[in-house]
């Protein structure tokens, strides 16, 4: 994923290793439910306010770029 070492963190002292947005410890799996959901990016947001919009829009840049490499 492109950026995604400046967006997502993966360490055993936080959450045991399930990836974070970088700087928090809010998973990035919690982004993607909320998403599932319904909700939207600033109501993900306002609900953790340590995650910035940039952090949010990278992931799914990241996600994006992935899935649209040739194969």
């Amino acid at each position: 994923m492109a950026n995604s070492d400046k967006t997502i963190e993966r360490r055993k002292d936080i959450l045991g290793g399930t990836p974070v947005f970088k700087g928090t410890r809010v998973p990035v799996s919690t982004f993607f439910e909320y998403l599932e959901a319904g909700h939207s990016i600033p109501e993900f947001l306002g609900d953790f306010p340590t995650v910035s919009k940039e952090q949010a829009i990278q992931v799914l840049e990241s996600f994006k770029d992935q899935l649209l490499q040739p194969q």
